[in-house]
């Protein structure tokens, strides 16, 4: 958590904290649904270059804090985690 990346011209370390919850709150994320959630979530952050700092996939939300470059767009990459892993569960 203390390094920072570095490219040519930049020292960057951007971190935010990400929440989000299903629909209703209702309890879906349970058993096999969570763990291919968990996994789908670190195969997109893997391809994007993100560090998961930390991550919980709850019954009903899921909380991140995650390090990122950037170069990513904080909304398009909440974009993707939100899309591909709705879409693929």
């Amino acid at each position: 958590m203390d390094e920072q990346r570095r490219s040519g011209h930049t020292i960057t370390s951007l971190m935010v904290h990400l929440v989000w919850v299903t629909k209703y709150r209702y309890p879906v994320l349970k058993k096999d649904i969570q763990s291919r959630c968990r996994e789908k979530i670190m195969q997109i952050c893997d391809a994007e270059d993100v560090q998961i700092l930390k991550g919980v996939v709850s019954k009903d939300h899921i909380h991140m804090h995650i390090e990122y470059p950037s170069r990513v767009s904080i909304s398009d990459l909440v974009k993707r985690l939100k899309g591909r892993t709705s879409r693929n569960l």
